[in-house]
């Protein structure tokens, strides 16, 4: 692939999950591919599991990392075009990314909605700068509308946790939050989901809260959370503010929590989040901590969804 921005980069689902679970079991197979390739890792929001996992990912490649926190370390950056720069941003996007591509080999950009204008974040502009004067392949660590590191590490989770002899039943659930967030995660979720197509997926959410129809084409639609639930095998719980009335967070019934009574009605599901998560805001404690909790798991499975991701890019781009 010559760069990873969503599911629509990979050709084959089935082969990349099986390379990754290749890579969890001998994480040095390809120590030697990354030797001499440079590896930055711009973030425009804070991270800890995505800068951590791919950071290890690259050295398991033999690849040099190297972390930019643009919010911390750097000037603001402006990304429109034909604009008279006398505000607050220092930097041009058009003088910022080619110096990347002068001085690095791979471009990982972690970017976040504004959650205040939906053309403008839905259109991916600040990515999609990136890949236009960068020069170099991409890799999103999560973009205005997606996370597909997130969610290739959610379906690894899913693939070596499955019964062999059973299609699963996977429920994304809306949960409460504090504050509105991205519908990132979900819309990630979803697609990959869909590109998928190895089980029965349930998006239940309240009235208000439903995603882009061009992520959650093909999965059912539920509002009642309970009815969702039943003889689940996986429970994904999240949240996300509205996309209808955009980054807003419409007033719901207050017992959209998961919690280990509404569990009761799956299949003995395995819980999933890609953290951080709220805990007794969007799970339960007592749920967080059963053994059929797969959150840690799914977060260790961040570094072989960035180890596959990048040895696919250097493959791809670097070998003769």
């Amino acid at each position: 692939m010559k760069n990873f921005i969503s599911v629509s980069d990979v050709p084959n689902i089935d082969a990349i999950i099986k390379k990754a679970l290749q890579y969890k079991s001998n994480p040095l197979m390809d120590v030697k591919l990354g030797k001499g390739k440079r590896l930055v890792m711009v973030f425009l929001n804070p991270s800890m599991r995505t800068r951590l996992s791919t950071q290890i990912a690259a050295s398991n490649l033999g690849m040099e990392s190297t972390v930019f926190n643009v919010n911390n370390e750097g000037w603001a950056i402006e990304f429109e075009d034909s604009v008279m720069m006398n505000g607050d941003s220092v930097e041009h996007i058009k003088d910022v990314a080619p110096i990347f591509g002068q001085y690095f080999d791979v471009l990982a950009v972690r970017t976040f909605p504004l959650l205040k204008n939906k053309n403008e974040d839905y259109r991916e502009h600040c990515l999609n700068q990136f890949i236009k004067y960068s020069g170099l392949p991409v890799i999103s660590l999560e973009s205005a509308t997606l996370h597909p590191l997130q969610s290739f590490s959610d379906l690894i989770t899913i693939q070596e946790t499955i019964k062999p002899t059973k299609k699963p039943k996977v429920v994304l659930t809306w949960a409460p939050h504090i504050k509105p967030l991205p519908q990132c995660v979900a819309n990630s979720f979803a697609q990959w989901m869909g590109a998928w197509g190895k089980a029965d997926f349930v998006i239940t959410c309240p009235i208000g809260y439903e995603l882009d129809k061009k992520f959650s084409t093909n999965a059912q639609i539920s509002h009642n959370q309970i009815e969702a639930l039943k003889d689940a095998d996986f429970v994904y719980a999240k949240n996300w503010s509205s996309y209808s009335q955009y980054g807003q967070m419409p007033s719901v019934d207050t017992q959209w929590m998961v919690t280990s009574e509404k569990m009761k009605v799956t299949n003995q599901a395995r819980i999933m989040h890609c953290l951080p998560v709220r805990r007794n805001v969007e799970i339960g404690d007592d749920v967080l901590d059963n053994p059929t909790s797969l959150i840690t798991q799914q977060a260790g499975n961040r570094v072989w969804a960035a180890q596959t991701i990048l040895a696919d890019i250097l493959n791809t781009n670097f070998q003769p």
